[in-house]
């Protein structure tokens, strides 16, 4: 599995729709609105990575009303249920 955070900058007027036909794109699981130098955050994953140029440089960048985006492709995900399954190894 492949995951990577794409940062998007977009007009302002279109952040609302654009979070949203974003969130419908194969392979994109979240879209947070967000309050900074982006506008839009999004989390993608894939398993591969040639299906990330797929998702993010053929459908996600093409759409309207995106300035500006950077992408950062993750080497690994760690999260709060992998750090429980971790502390519950050997507990039997």
């Amino acid at each position: 599995m492949v995951t990577a955070v794409v940062l998007i900058k977009a007009e302002t007027d279109k952040v609302p729709e654009l979070a949203q036909t974003m969130a419908e794109l194969e392979g994109v699981s979240e879209v947070f609105s967000v309050a900074g130098q982006y506008d839009l955050v999004a989390l993608v994953r894939v398993r591969e990575n040639e299906d990330l140029a797929r998702v993010i440089s053929e459908k996600m960048r093409k759409l309207p009303g995106i300035t500006g985006s950077e992408t950062l492709i993750s080497f690994k995900v760690y999260s709060k249920q992998d750090l429980d399954a971790g502390f519950q190894l050997g507990l039997d």
